[in-house]
């Protein structure tokens, strides 16, 4: 039941962000299932709404970065395609390890902070909307949400599940990569 409160909280934030008609018009697509062919816009949506509630909480947006929206391809992938659901994949890769390896890290910073989040939902609750609700509700998935230094994130959503979590075939898997190098 507190869950649930707090989610709904979330969901109120999302649509009463300064700007008028709030979150649902300047994010569409915030209740659309992802598929095959919307999957794309709905890792844009999640971006957006995110940067709702950053702005909500007087924090600057986050920029889409190429390389951090391919790890974050490659972590829905591989989790579906190798059946886990987890930050650090079977063979030991993190998060860091990942971003730390790829042209983001290469562009020339002597420091990287990193974050990630990942998610799944089916039916209903796997639309931007309800996995951005879930995480603003779960208290470390929040804080890296609200971290004022990360400048830069890649969004992947995989409209299918992992088979080790038995909730069927209908859903989608969602990681967020967050980063800033300095």
């Amino acid at each position: 039941m507190r869950m649930g409160r707090a989610m709904l909280a979330v969901v109120a934030l999302l649509f009463a962000v300064p700007g008028g008609a709030g979150a649902a018009t300047a994010c569409p697509g915030g209740g659309t299932r992802p598929n095959a062919t919307n999957a794309a816009a709905a890792a844009r949506t999640t971006l957006c709404l995110i940067n709702q509630i950053r702005l909500a909480h007087h924090l600057r947006p986050l920029e889409t970065n190429a390389p951090l929206e391919s790890v974050a391809a490659s972590q829905v992938r591989t989790m579906v395609s190798w059946d886990y659901f987890a930050d650090v994949r079977p063979t030991g890769q993190t998060p860091m390890s990942l971003i730390a390896t790829s042209p983001y890290r290469v562009r020339g910073a002597d420091e990287l902070s990193v974050g990630q989040n990942i998610a799944w939902g089916s039916g209903y609750l796997s639309s931007p909307g309800r996995i951005v609700a879930a995480w603003m509700a779960s208290p470390s998935h929040r804080a890296i949400i609200l971290t004022a230094e990360f400048r830069d994130a890649g969004v992947a959503v995989k409209p299918a599940l992992p088979s080790v979590l038995r909730a069927g075939r209908r859903g989608a898997t969602y990681a967020m990569e967050f980063a800033v190098r300095r």
